[in-house]
């Protein structure tokens, strides 16, 4: 099938960009915006509003294949590409993409998905985002074409079985981690809270006590509303680094991880980017240090890798070090959605858990384009998304989920 025609247009994402550096400062809220300047190149405020480009295929038989360029929330930061702005570039796809794209003849979404990830405009690749857009319009293209799921085109391609089983979704509550948390155990999510605990004083406490009061509470939390007794959800935190803003030696956050775990109880407990390092070498040290402690210490608890991991190279190196238990796949970080397809049979393959993550900074064609890689490759987990508010971005991913399910099963017969 090839390609007619190609339009963008400009539109919203499903959050904002953050300045991820100010925020560590400490800065203080007002409203919904933060106090001070912003600090990393590219940030007109520490908080503005998110932004996205949507490709936009027609076929040759008139059908239109769309995906969404979209960057993640706290675009510059851990070694990310710069802020993602369209009106910087929609004019750059116009000049250097346009003709790549015009009469493309798509014969496998993996050809033609490595081909525009690897393609470079003045010796340099193409921003994460556009790869990432890029290839969700040439997989819908694809399964437009063949009339299939992207999840069956993903199967077919990397000779998968079509399996007819959903995937654990993982919610995130935002700045609202306790009615946010109400609404994930009335809804069931496998997997919660998420919770944004990205700042010490609000957040975490000097001593770590405020994250412990949260934790408290949300078991209880758990166990008095929720309706069925066998709902037994996977809890999930993640931290930002700020542990290692009030500990300083790797023993240390160990000790207060597993003091976590057994707060936690019957609930397992992963914990993700308990400290941010400079360097993805420093990361993976870091990590592999509390990792160790905690096995030693004979602790449940799981270590998540995010920070510094933003690449399928970056996920081989993590996932060889054995530095952690479950590494996050944010999906627009790596480009093109092969890679996130590949890096999850990778960690799969390698006894690390691949957890399909993302960014609330996405689009509800992003998202749903990611469900289906999820689906195909049968991550440990997916991240609800786009939007903090989980409503809207646990219904995106659950429905997608479900009618895809129901598709397999009537085909399977």
């Amino acid at each position: 099938m090839k390609i007619k025609k190609i339009l963008y247009s400009a539109g919203t994402s499903g959050f904002f960009f953050d300045d991820l550096r100010a925020i560590k400062q400490g800065l203080s809220h007002d409203g919904f915006i933060y106090n001070g300047a912003p600090v990393t190149p590219g940030f007109d405020s520490v908080r503005q509003a998110g932004e996205s480009v949507s490709i936009i295929l027609e076929l040759e038989d008139g059908q239109f294949a769309i995906g969404d360029a979209v960057a993640v929330q706290y675009s510059g930061a851990g070694g990310r590409d710069p802020l993602f702005l369209a009106e910087t570039y929609i004019p750059f796809l116009e000049q250097h993409v346009t003709p790549i794209l015009q009469n493309l003849d798509i014969g496998s979404f993996r050809e033609a998905a490595k081909s525009l990830d690897e393609l470079r405009v003045n010796g340099k690749r193409l921003h994460t985002a556009l790869r990432y857009g890029l290839s969700q319009a040439v997989l819908d293209a694809k399964a437009k074409s063949e009339n299939r799921l992207m999840c069956e085109v993903l199967c077919d391609e990397y000779s998968l079985p079509v399996i007819a089983q959903g995937v654990p979704i993982f919610g995130q509550t935002g700045d609202d981690r306790y009615d946010g948390a109400d609404k994930m155990i009335l809804k069931q999510t496998e997997v919660l809270p998420h919770a944004l605990i990205n700042n010490v004083d609000e957040k975490l406490g000097r001593k770590g006590e405020k994250l412990e009061e949260y934790l408290s509470w949300l078991i209880k939390r758990i166990v008095k509303i929720r309706t069925n007794e066998s709902y037994h959800p996977t809890l999930h935190l993640d931290l930002y680094g700020t542990l290692g803003l009030i500990f300083d030696q790797p023993a240390r956050i160990a000790e207060y991880l597993a003091a976590l775990g057994k707060r936690a109880g019957e609930f397992p407990l992963y914990i993700e980017g308990p400290v941010d390092m400079d360097s993805k070498n420093q990361q993976i040290d870091i990590l592999t240090q509390i990792t160790q402690h905690l096995s030693k210490l004979g602790s449940p608890v799981k270590i998540v890798a995010d920070e510094w991991c933003n690449n399928y190279n970056d996920i081989v190196d993590f996932a060889d070090a054995a530095c952690c238990h479950m590494i996050q796949i944010k999906t627009p970080d790596l480009g093109s959605l092969h890679n996130a397809v590949e890096a999850v049979l990778y960690c799969k393959n390698n006894g690390i858990e691949p957890y399909l993550g993302g960014s609330c900074n996405e689009t509800d064609i992003s998202v749903r384009a990611s469900i289906h890689a999820a689906l195909a490759a049968q991550a440990q987990r997916i991240l609800a998304r786009p939007g903090l508010g989980f409503d809207v971005g646990f219904t995106i991913a659950r429905n997608e989920m479900a009618r895809a399910i129901q598709i397999i099963k009537m085909r399977r017969g």
